[in-house]
């Protein structure tokens, strides 16, 4: 199993669909850490830590993410990983 993390950055109608919650529930569910928040800028921006397989899957999910999101694009960034422990939602700070 090879770890990875993967920061993105989710543009489109991600704030006031449940965005954040959707991606919580979807990264839980596939055993994956990180966390999610809302961006001042109208984003939404998510860090996923866990088995490649598994973030490349949440990664496609977020390209859909809940059913009232409309995404226009996702920028991931593979980064160091930081062996973080469990998946929270952020407040946003702004």
């Amino acid at each position: 199993m090879e770890l990875v993390r993967a920061h993105l950055w989710i543009s489109g109608r991600v704030q006031g669909v449940g965005y954040r919650f959707s991606t919580q529930d979807v990264a839980v569910l596939n055993g994956l850490a990180g966390w999610v928040k809302n961006v001042p800028d109208g984003r939404v921006e998510a860090v996923f830590e866990g088995d490649r397989a598994a973030v490349e899957d949440v990664i496609q999910w977020c390209h859909q993410g809940p059913p009232h999101a409309n995404v226009a694009e996702v920028l991931v960034e593979y980064e160091p990983l930081e062996r973080l422990k469990g998946f929270e939602i952020h407040q946003s700070k702004g």
